[in-house]
């Protein structure tokens, strides 16, 4: 279960909203004029893919991938988004959103209230992924478990 509360599981969950979604949060919190301190400008970048290979578990780089970071401090709590691809909006209000749960802003239960709806969007989409694609699964033997 995916937890707004929690700061990995929101970073999460801001990732997989709407540029749209976010910026009315954002502009829902910054509707009394909080004070806002923009700490890392939303600029995109190229940020290395790690994974591990399956076999062995050893770590390498796939490759890289376009995300736009940004962070911002409001009315004294921290906030950080990480979007994927050239988000500029998106991160800064994606950030802002971050504050506002961590400082308790008043707008918070709205904000859970939103984030809740993204996490149950997500599962429906991949339950129905997973539904569609499990009658593709192969199986593989190999020679160790032959002996």
């Amino acid at each position: 279960m995916v937890d707004p509360h929690d700061r990995s599981d929101r970073f999460e969950l801001i990732a997989a909203c709407e540029e749209a979604t976010l910026a009315g949060f954002a502009n829902d919190v910054l509707e009394d004029d909080p004070p806002l301190s923009v700490r890392q400008e939303p600029r995109p970048q190229l940020l290395m893919q790690r994974v591990r290979e399956p076999v062995q578990r050893r770590p390498f780089n796939l490759g890289e991938v376009l995300v736009t970071p940004a962070e911002v401090e409001l009315d004294g709590a921290r906030g950080f988004a990480m979007l994927p691809g050239k988000a500029e909006r998106g991160a800064l209000s994606g950030a802002i959103v971050d504050a506002a749960v961590a400082g308790e802003h008043e707008e918070m239960p709205a904000i859970i209230a939103g984030l809740e709806k993204v996490a149950d969007r997500r599962r429906a989409q991949r339950r129905t992924e997973w539904a569609e694609s499990k009658h593709t699964t192969v199986e593989f033997q190999t020679m160790e478990d032959q002996q």
